[in-house]
């Protein structure tokens, strides 16, 4: 009967112990969107967040929207671009 291991190695990959080498990590990046005013957004609001998740209506209410098919205009900022990132089907880019 053999002993348990002393030592236990954490494994966060398929391919430890293969011989493999790690495969590298892709980025998820938001396309490039060209905008003539300066680094800002035009964001519309197309689909209504009444069978949302209630994280997915405080999102849209951060980006502050108050009614549906209204278009704002927001810095281009990391911040808004991940908002928006996490409620595509409700808005889009103008």
């Amino acid at each position: 009967m053999s002993q348990p291991c002393a030592v236990r190695v954490k494994r966060n990959c398929d391919h430890v112990g293969t011989g493999l080498a790690p495969a590298p990590h892709k980025e998820v990046m938001m396309p490039k969107i060209s905008t003539n005013d300066g680094g800002k957004l035009h964001l519309k609001w197309v689909r209504s967040a009444i069978c949302a998740p209630v994280k997915q209506k405080r999102v849209i209410k951060g980006l502050g929207f108050t009614r549906l098919n209204q278009v704002i205009e927001r810095p281009d900022t990391l911040a808004i671009r991940g908002m928006v990132a996490k409620v595509p089907h409700l808005v889009e880019i103008v």
